[in-house]
This record gives C-alpha cells, sequence and structure tokens, in this order.
C-alpha cells in the first residue's frame, strides 16, 4: 500500500463521512461533496477518522489517490477553498451583475461569465476577483476559465493572472 493511503484522515468537529451506495459523501458547515466508489479501494469510517486499505495488490496507488481526493474534500466542507486572479491592463476591470461576472478585457464587447453552482465570485477592488467553493477542482477549473479569456501575455505582462504569478516577460524586437 502507498505510504500516503497509510495515513488517516481526520474528521474535524461539524464534518462527518459515510460510505453508502457506491459513494463517499463528506458533509460539513460549508456543503456536501461526493466522490463515486473508487475500484480497488476500501474506506472505512471509525469513530472520527477515514481510513484507507487497497483490496488487491495490482491496484495499490489508487487508495493514495482516494485519500488525497477525500482529504480535500474534508477540507473543502471545512474551510473552503479560494483563488484569488488580478487583471493587469490599462481600462481592465471586473465588476458582478448579480451572480454573473462582468469582465471588460479590452475587447469590443464586455464578457460575462456565469458562476456555476457551489461556486461564489466576490469582486473586492475593480482588478481583483476572489473565487471560493467547498470542491477543490472546480474553484481551480473556473479560475482557469476566466484566466482563458485574457490570459497573460509574454510582452507586457497584460491579462487576467493568478495572485502572485510571474511572469517572464519576453525583450522586445531591437532595431
Amino acid at each position: 500500500m502507498s505510504r500516503v493511503a497509510k495515513k488517516p484522515i481526520a474528521l474535524p468537529k461539524g464534518v462527518e463521512c459515510t460510505v453508502a451506495n457506491g459513494a463517499i459523501t463528506v458533509k460539513g458547515p460549508k456543503g456536501t461533496l461526493k466522490l463515486p466508489h473508487l475500484d480497488g479501494v476500501d474506506v472505512g469510517v471509525k469513530g472520527s477518522e477515514v481510513q484507507f486499505t487497497s483490496t488487491d495488490t495490482s491496484t495499490t496507488k489508487m487508495a493514495g489517490t482516494a485519500r488525497a481526493l477525500i482529504a480535500n474534500m474534508v477540507k473543502g466542507v471545512s474551510e473552503g477553498y479560494q483563488r484569488k486572479l488580478e487583471l493587469v491592463g490599462v481600462g481592465y476591470r471586473a465588476a458582478l451583475q448579480g451572480k454573473d461576472l462582468n469582465l471588460s478585457l479590452g475587447f469590443s464587447h464586455p464578457v460575462v461569465f456565469k458562476a456555476p453552482e457551489g461556486i461564489t465570485i466576490t469582486v473586492p477592488t475593480q482588478t481583483e476577483i476572489l473565487i471560493a467553493g467547498a470542491d477543490k477542482q472546480r474553484v481551480g477549473e473556473v479560475a482557469a476559465k476566466i484566466r482563458a479569456f485574457r490570459p497573460p501575455e509574454p510582452y507586457k505582462g497584460k491579462g487576467v493572472r493568478y495572485s502572485g504569478e510571474k511572469i517572464t516577460l519576453k525583450e522586445a524586437k531591437k532595431a
């Protein structure tokens, strides 16, 4: 069995994990997340711990994957995940219209992004976007979709970037 899977997951207060009907459900204050049962992995809940064992020796690596996925689910329903995006460029700004994100990114038209269910988008300033939710994968996916509207370009660095992302700028042409 993998080293990762040997470590049990401690469930914080207010979080419960159930294994039934071929799915693992984690419930907490921030929501409920479900994961379909993974082949070759037995998931057991003992007290306030979730433990993993692999059923056959050929799929031992799936036990580690299952542990990582469920650990992310537990953290998500207890604390939640968030990604911060920054808009860099003259005239680039973001605004909320109800639940929709309205982006001005230098195109001839505004870009309107509808927030999927389970994701909350906030705009602290005109050049910052905060994406939060319980599902780690969904938060990252939404952040990547918004960034894809105008990825940072390599000459001036203008575009939508993750907070703290370093853009390697290219040198301009020389005459």
